[in-house]
């Protein structure tokens, strides 16, 4: 069992690396349990990929160290996702790292358990993770966990975070378990390949419809 943290934090120590271990620390044991021993951990710090990313979008490949984070991304058999809230949104590295990724892999997230969470100065952005985070991430097909753990400076210390985490890495070991590689592929799915556009990429002819639902003038008089 594979679990991957992608920690878009900036300082060194930062807040939201913390966040990415604390919860990583409750999900890897409980992914493989009864198992003995933990889920292999791998962890990405966006902040070591930068340049790297940037560079993707005007190359149009991604440079070595980059291509090593997406494979490792895809590979994961869950994802914990840790992003500072900078004007009431993820980051842009964030962003850039998971729109590089879809560029280069456009399924690389389809099927794969997600748990979102995110740090702050103030407890006014913990919307964050509805308003931003999930939505990116059900675009992308990923299985996002239904508790999200957002961590404001207040909340380091205090009654509360500790239970979050737990709730939320609990329900990310879960849906590891449950939609492994191996159990996906002997599921009624298996064999059954994924589509390559979703529908909204189709066009509807609006105005061809409409031209055929207009109601036609009177007739004019004789």
């Amino acid at each position: 069992m594979k679990l991957v943290v992608v920690s878009a934090g900036l300082s060194v120590p930062s807040s939201t690396r913390l966040l990415a271990d604390r919860l990583a620390a409750v999900a890897a044991p409980a992914a493989t349990a009864p198992e003995p021993g933990p889920a292999d951990v791998g962890v990405i710090e966006l902040r070591d990929l930068a340049v790297e990313i940037a560079h993707t979008f005007t190359n149009g490949f991604p440079a070595p160290a980059l291509a090593d984070a997406f494979a490792e991304v895809a590979a994961a058999d869950g994802l914990i996702v840790v992003t500072p809230v900078f004007s009431a949104s993820y980051s842009g590295l964030f962003k850039s790292f998971f729109d590089a990724l879809s560029v280069t892999d456009e399924d690389a997230l389809t099927g794969k358990p997600v748990l979102i969470a995110a740090t702050g100065g103030t407890a006014r952005h913990s919307l964050v993770l509805e308003h931003a985070l999930r939505p990116l991430f059900a675009y992308l097909k990923a299985v996002v966990v239904p508790t999200g753990v957002y961590a404001a400076s207040e909340d380091w210390g205090a009654q509360g975070l500790d239970a979050r985490i737990g709730r939320a890495a609990t329900e990310l070991a879960a849906l590891m378990s449950g939609l492994s590689g191996s159990a996906r592929a002997s599921g009624p799915s298996a064999g059954r390949a994924l589509p390559k556009r979703d529908s909204f990429e189709e066009v509807t002819p609006f105005a061809e419809r409409l031209a055929a639902l207009s109601v036609p003038g009177p007739s004019p008089a004789p």
